[in-house]
């Protein structure tokens, strides 16, 4: 699917911001895992969250989805060791976390998934898996995943090597499902909605700066569910819509139900910091996570330097802040983002590719990239290849705001992996996006 955005001078209106990614993934597993019945509300029903849920049905779960609700089953029987390969899609976050879960269930699974996920790097979990008692292979350290039973250990300790949530959170959920303990140990503290949804279920769970590391212990936990569950809004769906009210020439846009847990939401703190004009309204605890609507106004941004311990708070957010950055005035440098390079594209290249597709000076790194922002708007009708990624493909989009002719964006059908309603929600601003 190839979509052509027009240049929109103004946009204007509230949007009610999607269910969470990440945290509707896992709640579906944690749900499945607590096996009692439970209602999932706010649910994103976009196709990552929905692999996750066949991926679950088919070792045993028994989960229905209806729009944005769902209902898991109690289970009758334990889990089950499926006939035929389980697919992820394009999930990398489902497959990950399903390689935890599934290592410490007793059972015999093939994960497999689309073409751009069967690239992504999978060592980086079955190896800490395979230590903690897990027997996992992998393809060139790749899918297919092929998991049969092992053997969790108790107090299993993890220094993580790098910054990635799906990582703690695989070795976590492994641990929760062997009722065992593990402690995690953390560089720079990434998204902890697992720890989060764990705590909100009764689970004895807890984390601590310790010599400037973030330090999670689990203890064997039952956990249990009293009422329905509501998945707050997605920040890096809202990510879009705030860095569109930023660059527009005219804007007032109020986003609602937005999740803007401080281990998601730096974005905000760094946008500001380029002279953003964004408020925070209406906070309010829900699930255990921190929520709000969001205040958006266009804004004469500026470029600053990113690095350092941001950058795992920010990661699926770089490629629209590098639309914002390359309207604002000045330069503006993200370094320390090499794992950008295994997304769902290479998405420091894929950035490079559409900066050059609309004229916008800038160097790219091996760990990141310096653009070189102006206030100039975008001349002709660039066409921009997303490579397959959704991230990619709506942040182009996104920048067409500032366009004098509209931008084309090629192979945009991926944007239904994370923000199924990304087009209708643009259009209900007034932005004109079609596809050609």
């Amino acid at each position: 699917m190839n979509l052509f955005a027009l240049n929109t001078p103004s946009i204007t209106g509230e949007v009610l911001c999607p269910g969470d990614k990440s945290i509707s993934q896992r709640a579906v597993i944690i749900g499945s895992l607590i096996n009692q019945d439970m209602t999932i509300v706010g649910f994103l029903n976009g196709e990552d969250p929905i692999s996750t849920i066949n991926a679950l049905n088919a070792i045993g779960s028994s989960i229905e989805i209806n729009n944005t609700s769902v209902t898991i089953k109690q289970r009758e029987t334990a889990f089950i060791s499926p006939k035929e390969d389980v697919d992820l899609g394009n999930s990398g976050t489902g497959m990950r976390l399903m390689m935890g879960l599934i290592s410490s269930l007793g059972i015999n699974v093939r994960l497999v998934g689309d073409k751009s996920l069967s690239k992504r790097p999978m060592l980086r979990v079955s190896e800490p898996l395979n230590s903690m008692g897990a027997n996992i292979l992998c393809r060139d350290g790749m899918p297919p995943v092929q998991i049969t039973k092992g053997n969790i250990k108790n107090n299993f300790s993890y220094d993580m090597p790098i910054a990635s949530a799906q990582v703690k959170s695989s070795i976590i959920i492994a641990a929760l499902a062997a009722n065992e303990s593990v402690t995690v140990k953390e560089k720079y503290q990434t998204r902890n909605h697992t720890e989060k949804m764990i705590d909100y279920f009764g689970g004895s769970i807890k984390s601590e700066i310790i010599d400037q590391e973030n330090v999670i212990y689990l203890s064997p936990s039952k956990l249990d569910i009293t009422k329905p569950y509501k998945v707050v809004g997605d920040f890096s769906s809202a990510a879009f819509l705030i860095v569109a009210g930023l660059i527009a020439k005219e804007s007032n846009i109020i986003v609602k139900n937005v999740g803007i847990n401080p281990t998601r939401s730096g974005l905000i703190d760094i946008l500001k910091s380029m002279g953003g004009e964004i408020s925070i309204r209406n906070q309010e605890i829900i699930c255990n996570e921190e929520v709000a609507d969001i205040h958006v106004q266009s804004s004469a941004l500026k470029g600053i330097n990113i690095k350092g311990s941001i950058i795992p708070n920010i990661i699926d957010e770089i490629p629209v802040l590098s639309i914002a950055a390359a309207f604002a005035d000045g330069q503006t440098t993200i370094s320390e983002a090499s794992e950008l390079r295994v997304k769902e594209s290479d998405r420091l290249s894929a950035i490079s590719y559409g900066l050059n597709s609309i004229g916008k000076s800038h160097e790219l790194f091996e760990d990141g990239i310096k653009i070189n922002g102006s206030k100039d708007d975008i001349s002709g009708i660039p066409e921009i290849d997303s490579f397959g990624d959704h991230r990619i493909a709506m942040s182009f989009l996104v920048a067409s705001l500032r366009s004098s002719e509209g931008i084309h964006v090629r192979d945009c059908a991926n944007i239904f992996t994370s923000f199924p309603g990304f087009i209708d929600v643009m259009q209900s601003l007034g932005v004109s996006i079609n596809e050609t």
